[in-house]
């Protein structure tokens, strides 16, 4: 057999650097997309380097041209594709729905729902050429399990129709063997807030005291990435085989606390 081929979008840091390298120690060749081409590099390197096969995919998720680019780039690499995690998006805009802008909620639509949808739109061709696969969509606990982080509506709505999505093609997309399903994080040690801008938070929070520490499973601490990434790599892998259509919360308990 042909060895297997997995495309991560956002592979440059956080979950998606996680679940590229997590995907290329079960033996995958992985092709790392994403906005910035040195952190893209640098993960293909760290993969290259222990013995493995990557390429780095320079691309704007939300972008469709870009995204044909850069799938038809990996098909013509490595000749097949089974594997897909939709990982990049941005937390966007945080405000009062009266104060939230047109084009801060449209950025947060195109990147996050937008984007999830040109990546499953050109990748799914070939899934089903190469017999099916898996795909894997990084949604959160945010508009899934949890409602309560102030101004988040355009996030919240992106990440509740990243589920919609996933559900919704588990069905249309089963007859391909092709199966999909969704991680949904809680708080991660990622550097999501570098694309997080917060307004007026005093209007949208809600005057609630949370008991102490947000995640009881690690004492209050954050998950790290590689907790999603090993959820991310059991979806792909056949140990799931019986598995799509599925939300999957890795948040650590936060989600039922809040």
């Amino acid at each position: 057999m042909a060895k297997k081929v997995a495309l991560v979008t956002g592979a440059g840091s956080g979950i998606g650097r996680a679940a590229a390298v997590a995907l290329a120690t079960e033996g995958y060749s992985v092709g790392a997309l994403g906005r910035s081409a040195d952190e893209l590099e640098e993960v293909a390197g760290q993969i290259e380097s222990s013995g493995k096969e990557a390429i780095a995919l320079v691309a704007d998720i939300s972008d469709e041209q870009q995204m044909r680019d850069a799938v038809e780039e990996l098909i013509g690499r490595f000749g097949r594709l089974d594997v897909v995690v939709a990982n990049a998006g941005i937390n966007g805009v945080w405000a009062p729905i009266d104060d939230l802008t047109l084009d801060e909620w449209e950025q947060t639509i195109s990147i996050n729902l937008t984007g999830t949808f040109l990546t499953i739109r050109h990748s799914v061709p070939h899934l089903k050429s190469s017999g099916g696969g898996s795909i894997i969509v990084v949604s959160s606990i945010n508009g899934t399990r949890t409602f309560t982080t102030p101004g988040a509506t355009a996030y919240a709505a992106t990440k509740a129709g990243q589920v919609a999505m996933v559900q919704q093609l588990a069905l249309e997309l089963a007859r391909h063997n092709i199966r999909i399903n969704a991680v949904c994080p809680g708080e991660i040690d990622t550097n999501i807030d570098a694309n997080t801008a917060l307004r007026s938070e005093e209007e949208t929070a809600i005057p609630v005291i949370w008991p102490e520490g947000q995640v009881p499973i690690t004492g209050g601490k954050p998950g790290r990435s590689e907790d999603v990434a090993s959820v991310i790599a059991f979806l792909a892998s056949d140990a799931a085989r019986h598995i799509t259509g599925s939300p999957v919360w890795v948040d650590g308990g936060q989600g039922p606390l809040r």
